[in-house]
């Protein structure tokens, strides 16, 4: 798997069907800092379980689903009713507005407590997210690699290192086309909070 280092200014990276939008340091350290101690707190978490081929186990991982409506988002078996948009992240959103033009209605939150705690190889492609969703995803706390691989052309495998305070803008036909991951590693690590805004209609 190939390592890649994303334009840190949001200079769009225009893979073979896909557009990335990175921003590193779209909120500074401290600003960060708030927001991953605020959003710990104040987050309902909750752990879900799963059923992957026909085996049921909890998620490893916590999530949060908040709106500014009441639409269900449902995966993987899942549906999740959302809690109403708080202060902290109707600010968050109002800050990716400033950078994407797109109408975003809900924002799924995903608490990695530690390194053993992952999210495996997926798209955010559900049928309530419509063709070629856009999706915006923040990344407060701790540092993780995100990896991305190609549905159909099977040497296309990258990866890229998230920083806290960054924002990762996945537009064009990346959902529908790439596949991606938070893996599983051994090393010792803290927690990270993951908040994924998406437009569900």
């Amino acid at each position: 798997m190939q390592e890649i280092e994303l334009p840190p200014d949001g200079t769009p990276l225009l893979l073979p069907d896909a557009k990335l939008r990175y921003f590193e340091q779209f909120f500074d350290p401290i600003t960060a800092l708030h927001y991953f101690d605020t959003l710990l707190k104040e987050t309902p978490w909750q752990q879900d379980p799963i059923t992957v081929f026909g085996k049921t186990y909890d998620q490893p991982r916590l999530t949060a689903l908040h709106a500014f409506n009441t639409a269900p988002y449902r995966y993987s078996g899942i549906t999740m009713n959302p809690h109403p948009m708080t202060p902290t992240l109707n600010a968050i959103h109002q800050r990716i507005q400033e950078v994407s033009d797109a109408n975003f209605t809900s924002v799924l939150l995903n608490l990695y407590r530690d390194g053993k705690d992952s999210n495996g190889w997926h798209a955010d492609n559900e049928k309530a997210l419509g063709k070629s969703p856009k999706i915006a995803s923040i990344s407060l706390g701790e540092e993780r690699f995100f990896h991305l691989k190609h549905r159909k052309i099977k040497t296309l495998r990258l990866k890229t290192k998230l920083h806290s305070g960054s924002l990762l803008l996945m537009e064009g036909d990346t959902q529908e086309q790439w596949l991606h991951q938070i893996p599983k590693t051994a090393k010792p690590l803290t927690a990270r909070i993951n908040l994924t805004f998406r437009k569900i209609i």
